[in-house]
């Protein structure tokens, strides 16, 4: 009675006391005496009572196999492989192997490191086996999943290990349409010439086996040649740290961020990819980094000086936690799994096997939960700064840092050219005892994280040193990143984006405050943003300042336009049309400022007209007035050139936008505005094919609008005739090869010209206006013109 008490003790306080009893009824219903026997055995008891609550498949297995009980009966004793073996006794060895590994590992008699190297080995075994049961031949097996010769034993070997485990060879060359198995000369003729920098981080995991030893061998010498023969570059770099975020945002988008422990902000890869970053980054010179187990060259990198200890061991903590909450996960049904349930039964039970209980404050779960949130947290601070610590460390001179070389090494690595400067912009922002230094100081490692996955780490650096460089611009500064972080990391990918967004920001630092907002970034409504831009010329009517005012108000606005873009909260549509707007807004304030004395219009043409500009474009005009007398022409003329000169200003530093009203009749030869009737006459009379073709995005943009419209629809029956004559058409196409003959400018390779050259941006908008003239198809943007073929059938979807 004794020992069966002790046995009903021992259910009561598992993790799960029904599924145990239960667990144990189905035991000693399928081999009688069975109870008793762990009434009798208090180990033997403790191990079944740990296997049943944390697995379901290792209870199925206790129940049917009757080998089980015997194995847990001597967890010291590691099953032998039966030789020779055949399929059934591969795959009834690895579960009775795998029961022995997890009833260690949920006794606490094996560590993290010792029940990872358990599950290695079994897993080694398992493919050994699979080898050899698949035929003659010389058959490797990698760590990382690849196999090298003959395609047949290799499929077979495959198998035969999938009764087993899932098996994956998805990391071999070209992935699943890649070739299954490579001599080791293939293998290294694609490192040195086509593999990706994800592919040399995958080699740091790579071992042999299984198969033939002395093939393992020859492959690990070309594979360790070909990772640490190179050297990882900011292109590099940039690459394998995007592929990482795509694969956060996939997590993100899943809704299971916070519950995916192995994929999410401050799991399990932030870790990995901390170490194995700084592993080849550094492992190039020191070979002693270059373990392929996580743990131990965590230890080599804090013990050599490139992670700072106290990270190294929380991370190290972290890492055995996260690791653990893995294995129980995946224990249940030996499934990936990788996500903490939502089903409150589910969670509870994880957080009990995890060793969690209730307490007067709180339950299994909150304990559990609070851990694993306090985990998460910790490592992913680290992580975002473990990279720049050690810089900063040297720039200050502290003993133990990085010495010059690995300084110059590990900035050049994260895109930061010039060591020197970057030293320099670190001491202008720290200098002093002022709060605002101090807050920079403890910042300083993630705003050199951000910015180093920024196009250019060092311009953007620059950037922030020029912004935070008069010490009340710096109090601002450090105030803003104080309140929101966000703000900070938005800034450095403006800054490492664009020299115009530095430009901009330096002269209205305080629109830094509005890019945490996304709403306070949006672009307004046109007519809200033509009554602002008349508001800050009228507050200067008759000062020489207006002109400058105007252009201050056009960069201010075009801020929030490139900054959705380039931190893609808009797509190519909206920044587009947001473009527009602000370019319609801007002269139609710089119109009214004019003060017209008579009904005068501006019309848009090319991509102002079809609402598609981008950030570098002129606005292709047309100056349209009513009446017909020489004063009204001089009128005409005069608000043509004021406008001109007014948005053109007298430098290029004082410029707005460039007005290009070179698509006028009669081109540079003929008068800057034309009267309406003036127009008719033209176009009834002399008009050619390209103005024509030009026309098809005509749109009024400024002053008189009613004025404007009549002029659209005046060129209407020209434009937009009921045939295209062939001639036509010949002319287009001659037009078309004649500007890319032409307006290329020497020197230049066609084939990279983005707006004339082949497959070029031209080669769309001919093709759209061309379709347009033929069918009749009315619209004035390109994008817009290519939905309304598509949706009469004039363009297929494929071309569309």
């Amino acid at each position: 009675m004794a020992a069966g008490a002790s046995l009903d003790d021992l259910v009561e306080r598992s993790a799960a006391p029904t599924a145990a009893r239960q667990a144990i009824g189905r035991l000693d219903d399928r081999f009688p005496g069975a109870e008793d026997r762990l009434g009798d055995d208090p180990a033997l008891a403790a191990a079944v009572v740990a296997a049943t609550t944390a697995s379901r498949s290792l209870t199925r297995l206790l129940a049917s196999e009757p080998s089980a009980l015997e194995v847990l009966d001597d967890l010291g004793e590691r099953p032998d492989l039966p030789d020779p073996v055949d399929l059934d006794g591969l795959v009834r060895w690895k579960q009775l192997e795998y029961l022995r590994i997890a009833a260690r590992d949920l006794l606490g008699t094996d560590d993290l490191e010792a029940t990872g190297e358990s599950l290695a080995r079994m897993a080694a075994d398992v493919l050994d086996a699979a080898c050899r049961l698949a035929g003659p031949g010389r058959l490797a097996v990698l760590g990382d999943g690849d196999v090298d010769e003959a395609v047949a034993t290799a499929r077979r070997a495959m198998q035969l290990a999938g009764s087993c485990f899932r098996v994956d060879a998805d990391l071999r060359p070209e992935g699943r349409s890649g070739q299954l198995v490579r001599t080791v000369r293939s293998y290294a003729t694609w490192w040195e010439r086509w593999a990706q920098p994800w592919e040399f981080q995958a080699l740091l995991k790579a071992r042999p086996v299984a198969g033939d030893h002395e093939l393992g061998e020859a492959f690990a010498e070309e594979a360790a040649a070909a990772l640490w023969g190179r050297t990882l570059s900011a292109d590099d770099l940039r690459s394998i740290r995007s592929m990482k975020e795509r694969s956060e945002q996939q997590v993100s988008r899943r809704g299971l961020e916070g519950r995916e422990i192995k994929r999410g902000r401050g799991g399990i890869r932030d870790v990995e990819f901390s170490v194995q970053l700084l592993q080849l980054v550094h492992g190039r010179h020191d070979p002693e980094l270059r373990s392929p187990n996580t743990l131990e060259a965590l230890g080599e990198l804090a013990s050599a000086g490139y992670v700072d200890a106290d990270d190294a061991a929380a991370l190290a903590q972290s890492y055995r936690f996260l690791r653990l909450v893995e294995h129980r996960l995946q224990l249940v049904d030996e499934q990936q799994v990788h996500a903490v349930p939502t089903d409150p039964d589910e969670r509870d039970a994880l957080a009990r096997v995890l060793g969690y209980r209730g307490t007067p404050d709180a339950d299994a779960v909150d304990h559990f939960d609070d851990e694993l949130g306090r985990c998460q947290a910790a490592v992913r601070a680290i992580h975002e700064r473990l990279y720049f610590r050690p810089l900063l460390e040297a720039f200050g001179d502290v003993d133990g840092a990085l010495g010059p070389d690995a300084v110059e090494a590990r900035l050049s690595a994260f895109g930061f050219r010039d060591a020197d400067r970057t030293r320099q912009a670190v001491h202008e922002l720290t200098r002093g005892l002022t709060r605002s230094s101090r807050l920079m100081e403890q910042l300083l490692p993630l705003l050199l994280d951000w910015l180093s996955t920024t196009p250019d780490p060092d311009l953007g650096l620059l950037g922030l040193r020029n912004l935070a460089s008069r010490p009340q611009e710096g109090d601002r500064l450090a105030a803003s990143f104080r309140e929101s972080p966000e703000a900070a990391r938005r800034l450095c990918t403006l800054l490492g984006t664009s020299r115009m967004l530095g430009e901009i920001l330096a002269h209205n630092p305080d629109l830094v405050e509005r890019l945490p907002e996304a709403d306070r970034l949006r672009t307004r409504a046109r007519s809200d943003l033509t009554d602002s831009a008349r508001s800050v010329l009228e507050w200067r009517e008759g000062t020489p300042e207006r002109q400058e005012a105007l252009r201050r108000w056009q960069q201010r606005n075009l801020l929030g336009i490139a900054a959705r873009d380039v931190l893609g909260l808009a797509d190519l549509r909206t920044v587009g049309a947001d473009l527009t707007s602000l370019a319609e807004s801007t002269l139609e304030a710089a119109l009214a400022a004019l003060e017209p004395t008579m009904p005068f219009a501006v019309v848009a043409m090319g991509r102002f007209g079809g609402a598609e500009l981008s950030y570098a474009s002129d606005l292709d005009v047309l100056f349209v007035y009513e009446g017909e007398s020489s004063a009204a022409f001089e009128e005409a003329e005069r608000l043509a050139m004021d406008l001109l000169r007014f948005v053109a200003g007298a430098t290029p530093a004082t410029r707005i936008y460039d007005l290009d009203a070179d698509l006028r009749p009669e081109g540079k030869q003929g008068p800057m505005a034309r009267s309406l009737d003036g127009f008719a006459t033209y176009f009834d009379r002399w008009v050619q094919v390209w103005e024509r073709q030009a026309m098809t995005r005509a749109r009024p943009v400024a002053g008189d609008a009613a004025l404007g419209q009549r002029l659209v629809e005046l060129v209407e029956p020209v434009v937009w005739p009921d045939r295209l004559p062939d001639e036509d058409v010949r002319e287009i196409r001659r037009m078309k090869a004649r500007i890319e003959r032409e307006r290329i400018p020497a020197g230049e390779d066609p084939q990279f010209h983005l707006k004339l050259g082949p497959g070029s941006l031209s080669d769309v908008e001919f093709t759209a206006q061309l379709l347009q003239l033929r069918h009749g198809v009315r619209s004035p943007s390109t994008m817009g013109a290519v939905d309304a073929l598509e949706d009469r059938g004039i363009l297929s979807d494929e071309d569309a």
